[in-house]
């Protein structure tokens, strides 16, 4: 007996994750165009409804359009019964959101860094969050988690193994700031995050394969596959700032030599120029200087030589550049393209697009941002 009741919970809850699913996607939307896109029948649509407005997670709205006959109540997803936390660690940032469940930013706090070891991190965010919780408005749900991207290799567990550019290795932030909050953390690597903000929110919401290319101090690589975030056996893939481009090339942060990242990065553009900021480099192009662009167009055809190496091997309909460098679109756009002309395989070149990030700098907190919805939503 006990398996029928199981199975009829399930069956229960599975309709309703459906019917919220349709709301959020299609909203304003009727029960009966509900049931008529999912199939399901009416009197199982209308008692998901009604329990998704028990727990205030949708609302109705006055009439819509009659087809004949009464007219129908609308339904609209209620995406301010609770907010979420989106954190982007840099090399020389942290950013923080807070947003409503379909993504919109309401606060932010955003402050530059020069030094990264974990406590001096870890306090910054526990100001950004505290500062944040002082003013998130009130609602049923209020936080309803929190989400951490990182520019390292993160576990399933949500431990950061290795950050090289933070000087990071085996740092249990998922605990650390559930300990500290009480409320479901996520943590994910900064490429991937960045990538899936930008399929949700962003440059990519047209495309099934997508390669996100995060170009800040270090370089990761989120992967899109058929509109999944492919994360490998261990959740490690994308490490693509360490493919090799010199094998007898300068040291890299990871410890090897003649990586892509130590000649195609933010870090490799102010270590070649002798510069403070790459802002500073970018005002100076921008005042027509001839130096300041020699050195964007060479970094531009560095990473035009890594990209050419991700297309030749993935052949995906699009590449969104993102991150730091993406403020440079103007003077490294031109080398990349170029580089790519002439490099990768042609038939790869048949319609694929290459994009500049149309988040900026938020791709990868609203990533994370949405993972935490997401989670908060399945849970329902």
């Amino acid at each position: 007996m006990e398996t029928i009741t199981w199975n009829h919970q399930t069956v229960k809850k599975n309709n309703k994750a459906l019917v919220l699913q349709m709301i959020i996607e299609k909203e304003p939307i009727s029960r009966a165009d509900i049931a008529q896109i999912t199939g399901l029948n009416k009197a199982t649509v209308s008692s998901s409804v009604n329990e998704l407005l028990e727990e205030e997670l949708i609302y109705e709205s006055g009439t819509g359009e009659s087809s004949g006959g009464r007219r129908p109540v609308i339904l609209h997803f209620n995406k301010a019964v609770g907010y979420a936390i989106g954190i982007d660690i840099g090399v020389n940032y942290v950013l923080c959101v807070m947003t409503d469940l379909k993504g919109t930013i309401l606060l932010e706090k955003h402050e530059s860094v020069n030094r990264t070891p974990y406590p001096a991190i870890m306090s910054k965010i526990q100001n950004m969050i505290g500062s944040i919780l002082d003013e998130i408005p009130n609602s049923r749900y209020g936080l309803v988690g929190i989400g951490v991207a990182v520019p390292g290799i993160v576990n399933k567990n949500g431990t950061v193994l290795l950050a090289p550019n933070l000087g990071w290795t085996n740092i249990g932030l998922k605990k650390d700031l559930e300990d500290l909050y009480h409320v479901p953390v996520i943590i994910e690597n900064e490429a991937n995050a960045g990538a899936i903000g930008e399929q949700q929110f962003g440059a990519g919401q047209d495309y099934q394969n997508i390669i996100y290319i995060s170009a800040g101090i270090g370089i990761g690589v989120g992967i899109i596959l058929n509109k999944e975030l492919y994360q490998g056996k261990n959740g490690f893939s994308g490490e693509m700032g360490h493919i090799i481009i010199d094998i007898n090339g300068k040291p890299c942060s990871c410890g090897s030599r003649g990586c892509w990242e130590a000649y195609a990065s933010e870090h490799a553009l102010l270590e070649n120029a002798d510069f403070e900021s790459l802002e500073t480099l970018i005002n100076l192009a921008e005042g027509r200087n001839e130096t300041a662009k020699s050195h964007f167009e060479k970094i531009g055809q560095y990473l035009g030589y890594g990209i050419n190496n991700i297309i030749n091997t993935f052949n995906p309909d699009q590449v969104i550049i993102g991150n730091r460098l993406a403020l440079a679109k103007e003077w490294i756009e031109s080398p990349i393209r170029t580089t790519i002309e002439r490099h990768t395989l042609a038939l790869h070149q048949n319609g694929l697009h290459l994009d500049f990030s149309r988040l900026g700098k938020y791709s990868s907190a609203l990533g994370v941002s949405a993972f935490v919805v997401e989670n908060f939503i399945k849970a329902q």
